[in-house]
């Protein structure tokens, strides 16, 4: 069968090769791999910045954020042939830490977890793919290709969590969300804000494209000044820019009590100053909270599943603006202008 693999740690080594089908398992899914998303991470990987093969290989099979369809289940798996699926990304590590043996495996602590198509094990940008039934998610059938939007949108719905979980410490109740940056986490992160009632806005450099219109087709309000422009005070705000200009500033513009979550980190250092005392007694002063979210668990999976499902259909395909077929991958790996999520298709 026809893979997307790379060398980790190697950069332009990412190629589409044959690889043998998948290992029977006793009691795993086989899956007709359908579509693939790409992001970030996986530009990252194929540049060589960061991934690991799994043990005893020098290839990856790339992809973590997936679509399929069931072929084969084994009896009393709970799914069927026929059954869209995607696959949980991160397993817990081998001997658990206290966060893994618990099931919040996305809060690993001894870093021995591994990931589908970024760390230790195959991803899913594959024609075929077997995975457990406990860490594969049923995404309706009605959803179509926008199902690959399930990954994603975990992210964002765990970042909500978390975030309504720290915002309830001080009895009030939150109005107004920012979000920086109007990429898929970003965009999909409105997405939940609006669903739950809150006034959100959304800032983004570009003046021009699909981007401003999607925002506002969503209810939202958007922005291309900059960051220190804002006349709003959020009471939330979600980062997914990583942007050290941005994410200094922030505390500076939050209201009192509010909190912020980054969903980013930069990839090289950066060289702009900021005035830490003014950040640090701001912070203080008005009981700011900031932290970081990365990855998701079982439960913001099904979270993703129920937000794709109450969202306009038409609004979610507008984030998705280029589709190249498997043998183009390397197309989908370079941002054109204007692109929002672009989406591999495995179907041969």
């Amino acid at each position: 069968m026809k893979a997307i693999t790379v060398i980790p740690g190697k950069s332009l080594h990412a190629q589409v090769v044959d690889v043998d089908e998948p290992d029977t398992s006793t009691h795993s899914l086989l899956v007709a791999g359908h579509v693939l998303g790409v992001c970030g991470t996986d530009t990252e990987i194929v540049s060589g910045l960061h991934g690991a093969a799994p043990p005893g290989r020098d290839r990856l099979i790339l992809g973590h954020e997936s679509l399929g369809e069931v072929l084969d289940a084994p009896a009393g798996s709970g799914f069927s042939p026929g059954d869209r699926v995607v696959g949980i990304v991160r397993r817990p590590d081998p001997e658990p830490c206290e966060s893994c043996a618990s099931g919040e495996w996305d809060f690993c602590r001894n870093g021995r977890y591994t990931e589908h198509g970024i760390k230790e094990l195959d991803g899913f940008g594959c024609q075929l793919w077997r995975i457990e039934p406990d860490h594969a998610v049923s995404v309706p059938a009605e959803l179509g290709d926008l199902g690959v939007l399930t990954e994603p949108t975990s992210v964002a719905a765990k970042a909500w969590e978390q975030i309504e979980h720290m915002s309830a410490r001080a009895s009030y109740t939150p109005g107004t969300v920012l979000v920086t940056g109007a990429g898929p986490i970003g965009l999909l992160a409105a997405l939940i804000g609006v669903q739950r009632g809150y006034e959100v806005h959304v800032l983004d450099r570009v003046e021009s494209g699909p981007k401003p219109a999607v925002v506002e087709q969503l209810g939202a309000t958007y922005h291309s000044t900059d960051v220190g422009d804002l006349t709003i005070r959020p009471d939330i705000v979600i980062d997914t820019t990583a942007a050290a200009e941005v994410v200094m500033t922030l505390p500076l513009l939050v209201a009192e009590n509010g909190v912020i979550c980054l969903t980013g980190f930069p990839l090289t250092q950066s060289n702009v100053s900021m005035n830490l005392d003014e950040v640090s007694r701001e912070m203080v002063l008005n009981n700011v909270v900031m932290f970081g979210s990365v990855n998701a668990n079982r439960r913001h999976f099904g979270q993703a599943v129920d937000t794709l499902s109450r969202a306009e259909p038409a609004w979610l395909q507008r984030l998705i603006t280029r589709t190249v077929n498997m043998d183009h991958f390397d197309e989908a790996l370079h941002k054109e202008d204007h692109d929002i999520k672009t989406i591999v298709d495995l179907r041969w």
